[in-house]
């Protein structure tokens, strides 16, 4: 005989999944906003310049951003392997650990 699923009980674990992404994501963004030097800015300064690159149209602008960014991840990347640890080995992250906060590996 098949086992009756819990409906309630599936919908509650997926919910509680859903708040936790969100609640991980808003944590990524604050600390890229950190990170960035970004919360020098203030909130409106920082919310018109989120809202000129969302709005924007020119794709070679875009591709500069990302190219940009991209660059500053690797750089942190690179302070984070310089690093060593008691043993002498370098303190790289694990192979497909993500690299920051924020950086968009992780799938959301």
């Amino acid at each position: 005989m098949r086992k009756v699923r819990d409906y309630d009980a599936e919908l509650k674990a997926l919910e509680e999944k859903a708040r936790s992404l969100k609640a991980r994501r808003v944590e990524q963004l604050g600390a890229l906003v950190t990170s960035t030097g970004a919360d020098t800015l203030d909130m409106e300064t920082l919310a018109g310049v989120l809202l000129s690159a969302v709005k924007s149209q020119n794709t070679d602008e875009k591709e500069g951003w990302r190219a940009s960014g991209a660059a500053f991840f690797q750089r942190r990347g690179r302070k984070s392997t310089r690093k060593t640890d008691s043993n002498g080995n370098s303190g790289a992250s694990q192979p497909g650990a993500d690299p920051a906060p924020g950086s968009g590996a992780a799938s959301d």
